[in-house]
């Protein structure tokens, strides 16, 4: 994928038999935050904190693997903890998770890592 300034262009530069499924992550992560602002950063589609500035604005990533391998989703530990057990057949990392392309994403999972994401941070427990 070559650098993109949106979301929207992030999906579309994507292989569209993947594009279904970067718009299911796009789509549980603002259903599940509607008041995160959306962006571009480390090339990925990013959501943080509206307001906030710096590493405890961030609330979550995701992308596309390289080799089109699976989607990766990036969180803080601290949003996963509740989550280990569920999570652990994705994790490769201590705050990632990756979902393999020929398996249905976990959106389930993904609003609720995000939902507690927001409400840790809201309540300071980030």
């Amino acid at each position: 994928m070559n650098p993109v300034g949106s979301v929207d262009a992030y999906i579309e530069g994507a292989a569209k038999a993947i594009q279904p499924k970067l718009m299911q992550m796009r789509s549980a992560i603002r259903e599940a935050a509607p008041d995160a602002v959306e962006s571009i950063s480390y090339g990925m589609p990013f959501y943080s904190f509206k307001g906030e500035k710096g590493f405890g604005a961030r609330l979550c990533y995701f992308g596309l693997l390289k080799g089109n391998r699976g989607i990766a989703f990036y969180t803080r530990p601290g949003f996963l903890a509740d989550y280990l057990d569920e999570a652990k057949e994705y994790m490769t990392a201590k705050s990632a998770l990756q979902f393999p392309l020929d398996r249905p994403i976990p959106i389930r999972l993904v609003k609720k890592l995000v939902r507690t994401g927001t409400r840790k941070h809201k309540a300071g427990e980030d």
